[in-house]
């Protein structure tokens, strides 16, 4: 059996800068300053990674940031529930719906996501797409700071989902970023690639993921790809 762990933010969609946006608006009703959040790079990081990198450059102790973390994921639920609306500013990348819906229809395939978003962040943001529903387990940037901790632990969830114990090497983690690549590492998953959100191939392809891809437009070859790559 398979576990395939997608990412959100430039793996499935783009939203047009409404989570900078929202974040943007929550550190300074929360925190009372946005730092340095507009020029802050979020590529592959985890939504509480953001909160305390931005917010301890402004001068803030951790123990300040922590004590007031949830106030602050509740006010960026609430505005980014606000940028996305009717799902207007989110845009399905290449090949992503028609290779989501051929993969959770596929035997011995389970969906998920690893991702920096807050699980509502991510459930806001897909939701208008209506992809969803398709990925009944996840691990997120509200379970932990650590983006290399979050693979296990969405293993273990669908683990406990399905009952079927997933080795690392049955795991692939899909993302845009060095810091996916990393984290597949981390757990000894197989690594996936692609190249559809700011990091460019060639900086992907030299962290040596194990598949790499441009984009998902060839569905059939991407499915074939993802059912037949081996760690080991």
């Amino acid at each position: 059996m398979r576990l395939l762990l997608f990412d959100v933010d430039g793996t499935l969609i783009m939203t047009r800068g409404a989570g900078r946006r929202a974040v943007k608006a929550a550190l300074e009703q929360v925190y009372g300053s946005g730092g340095s959040i507009d020029s802050y790079n979020l590529g592959g990081k985890t939504d509480q990674r953001i909160v305390f990198d931005v917010m301890e450059s402004c001068g803030l102790s951790r123990d300040a940031v922590r004590e007031r973390l949830d106030e602050f994921f509740e006010a960026y639920a609430r505005g980014l529930a606000e940028e996305i609306g009717d799902g207007q500013n989110v845009t399905l990348l290449p090949g992503v719906e028609a290779l989501v819906r051929q993969m959770a229809a596929t035997e011995d395939v389970m969906l998920g996501l690893v991702t920096g978003n807050i699980e509502e962040g991510a459930r806001i943001k897909l939701a208008p797409t209506g992809l969803w529903p398709y990925f009944p387990i996840g691990a997120y940037g509200s379970d932990d700071i650590d983006r290399r901790r979050l693979p296990s632990l969405a293993a273990r969830r669908a683990h406990a989902l399905v009952g079927h114990p997933f080795r690392p090497d049955e795991v692939l983690v899909i993302g845009d970023t060095p810091l996916d690549i990393d984290c597949a590492r981390a757990f000894g998953a197989v690594a996936v690639a692609v190249a559809t959100g700011f990091h460019k191939r060639d900086e992907l392809l030299g962290e040596k993921p194990d598949l790499f891809f441009d984009d998902f437009s060839a569905v059939d070859d991407v499915a074939a790809a993802l059912l037949s790559v081996s760690y080991r």
